[in-house]
């Protein structure tokens, strides 16, 4: 791979088919969002967004500070938070290798119940001439006061938008 095709290879990963159920035409790259869907939320935000994995959807067009900023106008909060998450995978970076280490990343944070998702890196390097990719992401999570809710409320609202969609 030349060095021009590496560093588009670092910033940028094509995702058609991210998810099994859903084929996806997004690029995932560093700064792209993932939330969590609830009743309501595209309409109180006015979000353009995607299906994903699950009950997760890319959201489109914006990165965290813009949409950041739009939740804030909507008098709403979004939280940012410190732990970052890493999943490694041996190859080069591909649509399918880049579905895993999503998925991967989404299994290890959904047990603390935030409701988004930012991608922070997906950095290809090389060690004994053996490429590898390094996929990293931060828990983000979208809520009406300025405190963050304790994992047990966050759990009860989850569970009760779940008991909502049926």
């Amino acid at each position: 791979m030349s060095d021009p095709e590496r560093l588009f290879a670092e910033r940028y990963v094509d995702c058609d088919g991210l998810s099994p159920e859903v084929s996806m035409s997004a690029t995932v790259q560093v700064g792209t969002i993932l939330m969590k869907e609830w009743p309501g939320m595209a309409q109180l935000l006015q979000l353009e967004s995607e299906p994903c994995s699950g009950n997760w959807s890319l959201v489109k067009t914006l990165d965290g500070v813009t949409l950041d900023r739009k939740i804030h106008a909507a008098g709403w909060n979004f939280f940012f938070m410190a732990a970052e998450v890493k999943v490694m995978f041996l190859g080069v970076p591909g649509a399918a290798k880049i579905q895993n280490a999503l998925q991967r990343i989404l299994a290890k944070v959904t047990p603390q119940h935030f409701n988004g998702l930012e991608v922070t890196g997906i950095v290809a390097r090389h060690f004994l001439g053996v490429p590898y990719v390094t996929v990293s992401a931060h828990s983000r999570h979208m809520q009406q006061g300025c405190y963050l809710d304790s994992s047990e409320v966050r759990q009860a609202c989850q569970e009760s938008t779940a008991w909502a969609q049926g």
